[in-house]
């Protein structure tokens, strides 16, 4: 198999992250230096950094987490408040996909790096849902607007579902996950964000779990989730 994928199937990191291992040398198969498009299978000698890679864990972690703000969600360990070392799990875990420093709220991560690139490639076609907080009231205009579509980073948001909760509280469920997208959104047409919490990630709840705590899927929404990746967890 593709030496990204081999890597994935540890639970190192996700095929992308590990795209980046390999071309910047730090990837070697049976001693040689890997490129992008190298194949390894089992019981090639594998190592990052010179160190091997462990077998695929007959068991992947999931785990849903309350980030708080002020942590970065990264694996990269040398950044201060990384979420790898605030969650400090035994296994090798990573997030999929990010929430900024400054938010905080539902967070996914995993050992599984193939529903890492699943979840990834579905962008545009799963629900994720916030509680955002701006510095002003919030008008009619402003939730038509960010509802249809706004300019940023060049071009158009995609189309989405806002209702108002309060004068400066709304609701916004995205089914995209451009770079600050809603703070973005929201500069765009004048107003600033003071707080947003994401409580949902497709069929996965925030609910009660305090911030800063995490738990492990449960079997009924590892399932439901597989579904909806047509993957099995």
């Amino acid at each position: 198999m593709r030496i990204n994928k081999f890597i994935s199937e540890t639970g190192y990191c996700s095929r992308r992250e590990a795209d980046k291992l390999v071309e910047s040398g730090k990837v070697t198969i049976n001693g040689e230096t890997a490129v992008l498009g190298s194949q390894a299978e089992p019981g090639d000698d594998v190592r990052i950094n010179g160190i091997s890679l462990q077998e695929k864990p007959s068991k992947q972690v999931y785990i849903a987490l309350n980030k708080p703000v002020g942590i970065t969600s990264t694996t990269e360990q040398h950044i201060k408040g990384n979420i790898v070392d605030f969650v400090g799990h035994e296994e090798r875990i990573f997030p999929i996909g990010r929430l900024d420093k400054d938010s905080e709220g539902l967070i996914l991560l995993t050992s599984d790096g193939d529903i890492v690139n699943r979840i990834l490639r579905s962008e545009g076609k799963h629900e994720k849902e916030y509680i955002v907080t701006v510095n002003r009231p919030i008008t009619p205009s402003f939730l038509k607007a960010m509802g249809e579509g706004v300019r940023i980073l060049g071009t158009m948001t995609l189309p989405c579902r806002i209702t108002r909760i309060s004068d400066r509280t709304f609701r916004i469920i995205l089914v995209e996950g451009k770079n600050r997208q809603i703070r973005r959104m929201c500069s765009a047409l004048g107003y600033e964000v003071k707080k947003l919490q994401r409580i949902r990630i497709m069929n996965i709840q925030l609910g009660s779990l305090k911030v800063g705590a995490w738990r492990d899927l449960t079997e009924a929404e590892k399932i439901e989730l597989g579904k909806m990746l047509n993957y099995k967890l």
